[in-house]
């Protein structure tokens, strides 16, 4: 590949090398350049003059140390996002193309390089149904402090292949479109992000890692599974990993919801009114009532979720609803929420999901319910979910899909095979990978959209598939009460970029990763990796040291 790629460039900085010359940045070890900070602006400037595979360079400049610009990459960020050292930052197109419709289409990049390099490379994974440029900070939607690019590495994003708003699925009527999005904007950007800082720094990278969460978590996924090579280290967050059955999980729920829920004026559900806050603190209580103490403590964490057989059930009402019972139609509601879509036989398509602390966040509602008033749905389910069923999942799409409707879920499966052919990431054969790399998979079990099961099904398939062995290669954890990526009634603060090198670079495997927690200070826990869960042994009940995983 190098080869067919074309610099033009002063002579400066063509001929510029990198110093030997090792500095300590946050900890990290950096190489240094052995010219002044004009050379690295120059030499930035020069990306520019890239060419070849249907690259496109649209900026190459040189970025002072400030403010990280806002995570859509509109400007500069305020005084709340992290500051982030001088680097140069390259923006471009890849295949640019006309596609269906006459929308234009390409692999857009965000490549950010810093000054003070460590000799890593890191792909950014993306979120939803991508879509925009994210700036290219490795910081997995802000939850990693310090971020990649702060502590050296080069890191590269990518819009997936098309632009818009991540909610917006409408790229899936164009076939290409489609590809790129589910796996080769990542190889491609990949790739070119690669030959980039290669050139850029005159050394290859000596380590390459992909870090995501949510649909980034399916591209790390993805990788493991069909780019097996392509990066050393993997850390996949909350990874839509069986994407085709979640679009379906996400019509099933809202159609639970529409059964229950009031009506306006013109018969269309509020789906917001069909569980109140209330009625959803109450199914929390009761499930920490039954669950919580199962790990031998009772501090508003469920270690122990596969021992938790929580049924709301017991919530229903014996007469009339009540502000301290839940109706029969709710129990029936949530039970087709939880034990999710199911095929005429019964056969369950996606699920079940645990019962767990997340029902009561903002995040589980805005999933599920919304806060809409009216008859106009802003429930994730409704809105993202049902598009990417109906442009994106579904072939041929069918943009007038009316979710009210009764769906045949055996023939809907049959429809939304050909894409998931494409982007599920559930392949549990891993033998090159394994042979190469090491990936982190993590999820929450207060996960609103993605069931822990679905993971934990994945994992025990990948062990019986790769042997026990596989265990020094791949590991699963799950972090309770955690919801989408991050926060929750939880300790979902934690270092999986520290977690993924030390692993990497020097063999010490993730026995155990402490986490602390953004809404119970002072608290700190062992995340476990599957199927040990962190049990109490006695001690400090805040510590981490207090517990074991067993």
């Amino acid at each position: 590949m190098a080869g067919k790629w074309q610099i033009s460039a002063p002579a400066k900085v063509a001929a510029a090398t990198l110093s030997a010359t090792v500095l300590s940045v946050l900890g990290y070890a950096a190489y240094a350049s052995s010219g002044e900070p004009a050379d690295w602006a120059d030499r930035c400037a020069g990306m520019a003059n890239i060419s070849g595979y249907g690259l496109k360079v649209e900026k190459a400049e040189w970025v002072p140390a400030g403010r990280a610009p806002a995570e859509d990459g509109s400007g500069a960020g305020d005084s709340s996002r992290p500051i982030i050292p001088e680097h140069c930052l390259v923006q471009g197109t890849i295949n640019p193309r006309t596609g269906v419709g006459g929308r234009k289409f390409g692999i857009g990049f965000d490549l950010r390089m810093p000054a003070q390099w460590n000799g890593r490379f890191a792909f950014q994974g993306g979120a939803g149904m991508d879509g925009r440029m994210s700036p290219a900070l490795g910081d997995i939607f802000g939850t990693l402090e310090p971020s990649a690019l702060e502590r050296g590495f080069a890191v590269i994003s990518s819009d997936g292949g098309h632009r818009g708003d991540f909610r917006d699925s409408s790229f899936g009527l164009d076939q290409q479109a489609r590809i790129d999005y589910a796996y080769n904007a990542l190889d491609k950007t990949t790739l070119a992000g690669k030959e980039m800082v290669t050139r850029y720094y005159g050394a290859a990278p000596k380590y390459s890692y992909m870090l995501g969460c949510s649909n980034g978590g399916r591209q790390g996924l993805i990788a493991s599974q069909r780019l097996p090579l392509l990066f050393d280290g993997i850390v996949s967050g909350d990874p839509s990993i069986r994407f085709s059955k979640i679009s379906l999980d996400e019509v099933w729920n809202v159609q639970a919801l529409a059964r229950i829920a009031p009506k306006d004026s013109h018969g269309k559900p509020i789906y917001s009114r069909a569980f109140s806050d209330a009625d959803l603190n109450l199914v929390k209580n009761a499930v920490l009532k039954q669950c919580d103490a199962k790990d031998g403590l009772a501090d508003g964490l469920i270690q122990d979720w596969q021992a938790c057989k929580f049924d709301p059930v017991v919530l229903e009402c014996k007469a009339g609803k009540t502000a301290g019972c839940l109706s029969k139609p709710q129990v029936g509601a949530l039970h087709a929420l939880y034990n999710g879509p199911r095929k005429r036989d019964g056969t369950s398509i996606y699920g079940p999901f645990n019962y767990d602390t997340g029902i009561v966040t903002p995040a589980w509602r805005g999933m599920r319910l919304g806060n809409s008033r009216t008859g106009t749905p802003d429930a994730a389910d409704a809105t993202l979910g049902v598009g990417q069923f109906k442009f994106y999942q579904l072939t041929p799409p069918e943009p007038n899909f009316d979710p009210l409707k009764p769906l045949d879920y055996d023939k809907a499966l049959e429809r939304v095979r050909f894409t998931a052919a494409l982007s599920d990431a559930d392949s549990p054969f891993l033998s090159t990978f394994a042979a190469h790399g090491k990936m982190i998979v993590y999820n929450g079990l207060s996960d609103q959209g993605m069931a822990s099961s679905e993971l934990a099904d994945w994992y025990q398939q990948v062990e019986r598939v790769n042997g026990a062995s596989v265990r020094d290669s791949v590991r699963l954890f799950l972090v309770p009460g955690m919801t989408h990526c991050f926060g929750g009634q939880a300790t979902d603060k934690f270092d999986m970029l520290d977690a993924i090198t030390a692993w990497v670079e020097k063999g010490q495997a993730p026995d155990r990763i402490v986490a602390t927690s953004r809404s119970m200070p002072g608290i700190s826990r062992p995340l476990c990796p599957f199927p040990k869960v962190a049990r109490y042994r006695g001690g400090d009940k805040q510590a981490a040291d207090s517990f074991q995983c067993t």
